[in-house]
């Protein structure tokens, strides 16, 4: 057995779908297991540039299998329009390629609205959700109120829990947010549809893959999102709905942590973030505006631009010791030629005093200054590089100060979008 958890180390949108994407040529089983279609993860293969937003990155492999977990809430919409687009470009030609957990909650159409509708009361204090559903679907699950994925094949069930629900939730919807009342029987009908065609994906997964553990498969556990949206850990109110660090990978999967064995971060070499909240390198400039373009900052899921700024070792070494990262994955190096000198911060000041943590505080979070060491930058091109020799030296020197600053090993580094643009350091299984 070897398995390998991978994380977003910074605020989302490092690079993940491509570094699991690679590394799962390595991997017999890739398992998503947390979040839902609030996220983006971009491949670009062979010319080609895919954006999956649930189904795990593994896909684009054809004896690969692929798990989306208990961890999850799930657009059944969302889910088959992805499986029919995949389809449509060659892709997931066989459904065992896909199994999905019976419980897994169930995003519903109220969930939607009552996210847009709460964004659009909060007005400029909007958290920047997505408006997928994704924080009221939680809410259920918490409360017990939820669908569940194997509920969707539980016909008197599904109905029974739809009508329980929808009391509440039209009470809020109609005034609360002033919108029209659904029809239960018609959300009924509409879920029993999807159920038809993704009821030969939905099964125990927790089973299968302690299968796989057991017969000694390398399994890749992807996570969506990154360290500083999470729940209890990230940057609070302005944050996504689930536990997105590495130890989520167990209860979000249904494995044991004595099953976990290597974790390594994705961190993008500079930082970038959507939505709103502090953001203490944020370049609001001509050079925020060029990393933007040169980096096609926009975000996979929103098309909102990203928020772009200097790479920051404080958020890094957070996400260090919360997911106790064994590896670093470095992308985007390229984007960083022709910039010279680099800065990288490597502290903060608030009211004056020294500060190498983030506070919990976000109102205190928003007033600290980072401070800044510079070093220098490179001019040649890194896109064709295919060893760590490669790189010229300011690249080899940055990648080092990366090193240093974490004390994790940088174990990938990618430089440039496509499959084959990227240094493998260190084998993962």
């Amino acid at each position: 057995m070897s398995t390998l958890v991978i994380v977003g180390a910074q605020w989302g949108d490092e690079g993940k779908g491509k570094i699991v994407d690679l590394l799962t040529s390595r991997a017999d089983v890739v398992v998503r297991f947390q979040g839902g279609n609030n996220a983006g993860h971009t491949l670009k293969v062979a010319g080609e540039q895919i954006i999956v937003h649930l189904i795990p990155s593994g896909i684009l492999y054809p004896n690969i299998t692929n798990v989306i977990a208990n961890g999850l809430v799930v657009d059944p919409s969302v889910l088959i329009s992805e499986k029919a687009s995949l389809r449509e470009r060659g892709h997931f030609l066989k459904d065992s390629q896909l199994i999905v957990s019976d419980r897994a909650q169930v995003i519903m159409p109220y969930h939607k609205i009552i996210d847009q509708g709460r964004e659009d009361l909060l007005g400029n204090a909007k958290i920047g959700t997505t408006g997928r559903g994704i924080g009221p679907a939680y809410e259920d699950k918490a409360s017990r109120m939820g669908i569940r994925m194997g509920d969707l094949l539980r016909p008197s069930s599904l109905r029974d829990r739809i009508y329980n629900a929808m009391d509440e939730k039209n009470f809020l919807i109609e005034r609360r947010f002033k919108r029209p009342k659904l029809n239960p029987e018609e959300v009924v009908q509409e879920y029993l549809g999807y159920a038809e065609q993704l009821a030969p994906h939905i099964t125990d997964t927790t089973i299968v893959l302690q299968n796989f553990v057991r017969g000694g498969s390398h399994v890749l556990f992807e996570g969506a999102q990154g360290t500083l949206l999470d729940i209890d850990h990230g940057t609070y109110p302005f944050v996504t709905s689930s536990n997105v660090v590495a130890g989520n990978a167990c209860a979000g999967s249904g494995v044991g942590p004595n099953v976990i064995e290597k974790c390594w971060g994705v961190v993008k070499a500079y930082t970038t973030r959507v939505g709103e909240g502090a953001f203490p390198t944020e370049l609001a400039d001509g050079l925020g505006e060029e990393l933007r373009e040169k980096g096609g900052e926009y975000g996979a899921t929103t098309g909102r631009p990203r928020r772009c700024g200097w790479l920051d070792t404080v958020v890094l070494n957070h996400s260090v010791r919360l997911n106790g990262l064994t590896g670093i994955a470095l992308t985007k190096m390229d984007v960083l030629t022709g910039i010279s000198p680099l800065s990288v911060a490597i502290g903060y000041e608030l009211d004056g005093k020294p500060l190498d943590h983030i506070p919990s505080d976000i109102t205190e979070f928003g007033r600290v200054k980072p401070r800044y060491r510079e070093v220098k930058g490179w001019e040649e091109p890194l896109s064709d590089c295919r060893s760590f020799d490669d790189l010229p030296k300011s690249a080899r020197d940055y990648v080092e100060m990366i090193e240093h600053v974490s004390g994790v090993p940088v174990t990938l580094i990618s430089v440039g979008p496509a499959r084959e643009q990227s240094i493998l350091r260190r084998t993962p299984f």
